[in-house]
């Protein structure tokens, strides 16, 4: 299926790795021009070569003039930015009573804030073309908080708001905003040393194996997210194929939150 990509400009942040990666990799895959962006300069450089990106810039989106740096970089190397995708987060185990205002804060700034500066970032391009996709990486935390993730969850639920609060003000301008809500999916996040596994090894008593059975087992399809899946979703969004498609927040979670919205 041609999902009219060809020759569009797209910024994925947070993509050397997992859903990012996937995501960009698939945008390239269909023609799109994609700028990769990530911390570490190394495997930004990594991650632009191996899916042939136009361009990797290495930046730390929390930091408040980071984002419209990025997109000043991205919007020199492949033009006005057409397709921005909002990936770039950080999640990890820890107490409610115990999590700490700068805990909170630096959460915020990379899971909320970078997501506000790059939308604000790319708005002028977009409003000037007439047509836009923004998709924002939410979770299933966002609609069904985490009680062992408090404020992963609290900054998740914001990009729902935020991503509706989008659509309905620039709609008329031919901009389209919507939100992917992945469950746990096979990443470095999950899998990686000392990611959410081994955090809920340590917590629970458990091994690493058999939290990951049963993180897997809780879905109703009985396993992890493949990043491939959600960035799937995510590609459909961006495209002329979800033309009509604006202020949703679409559920790639195996069937785990158990609501219809």
């Amino acid at each position: 299926m041609d999902l009219g990509l060809s020759d569009r400009a797209c910024l994925v942040t947070g993509s050397t790795s997992g859903i990012g990666l996937e995501t960009a990799r698939l945008l390239a895959a269909e023609g799109a021009r994609v700028v990769v962006s990530g911390r570490d300069a190394r495997r930004v450089e990594q991650a632009r070569t191996d899916i042939d990106a136009e361009l990797g810039v290495a930046c730390d989106l929390s930091e408040a003039d980071a984002p419209s740096n990025l997109v000043d970089k991205a919007t020199a190397a492949v033009g006005p930015i057409e397709m921005l995708v909002n990936n770039v987060g950080a999640a990890y185990q820890i107490g409610f009573e115990e999590t700490s205002d700068e805990q909170w804060d630096s959460m915020w700034q990379l899971n909320v804030m970078s997501y506000v500066r790059c939308i604000r970032a790319v708005l002028p391009g977009m409003k000037s073309a007439g047509r836009g996709s923004i998709v924002n990486v939410s979770s299933t935390a966002g609609k069904r908080p985490s009680t062992g993730m408090p404020n992963y969850s609290v900054t998740k639920a914001a990009v729902l708001s935020l991503s509706r609060l989008v659509a309905d003000l620039y709609a008329k301008e031919g901009i389209r905003s919507n939100a992917v809500t992945p469950g746990p999916t096979a990443t470095d996040a999950w899998l990686g040393e000392g990611g959410l596994a081994d955090q809920q090894a340590a917590a629970s008593m458990r091994t690493r194996l058999e939290v990951l059975e049963a993180v897997g087992a809780g879905r109703p399809l009985g396993r992890l997210a493949e990043p491939r899946e959600i960035a799937s979703v995510i590609a459909f969004l961006c495209s002329d194929r979800a033309s009509y498609v604006t202020g949703s927040a679409w559920s790639a979670d195996g069937g785990t939150v158990p609501i219809i919205i």
